[in-house]
């Protein structure tokens, strides 16, 4: 069974930056379709940015170029390099995965992970 597991969240002030690392075991990356999401209260988690099984890379439109995902597939790794970082974007980031091509949707995900405090000082 495919396990996941973030590290790299912690506290920083406004402006700063954040790699989040999401280790994958039990399965292989690159055959997955491997997303971060974040914890937005009184809704679904939302997506934030996807490498699909099938290829490409896609965001969510808030982002705005703050936020950058990309995958070490030797070392079975997923990373979320987050940029320019506000208070607003305080939360719990996870990383999820699925063996069928998806994008952003919550509900596709069956493998998640425990997730990673983010905490943006002002």
């Amino acid at each position: 069974e495919v396990r996941l597991a973030e590290s790299g969240g912690g506290s920083v002030q406004a402006g700063g930056s954040l790699r989040l690392s999401c280790r994958v075991s039990g399965g292989t990356l690159r055959e997955q379709s491997m997303a971060w999401f974040r914890r937005v209260p009184g809704k679904d988690r939302e997506g934030i940015a996807v490498i699909p099984r099938d290829g490409g890379i896609r965001y969510a439109d808030f982002v705005k170029g703050r936020f950058a995902i990309s995958a070490d597939n030797a070392a079975n790794t997923l990373y979320l390099q987050m940029n320019n970082l506000q208070p607003e974007d305080s939360t719990t980031y996870y990383c999820a995965a699925s063996l069928f091509n998806r994008g952003l949707k919550y509900s596709d995900y069956v493998y998640w992970g425990p997730g990673t405090q983010v905490t943006v000082s002002s």
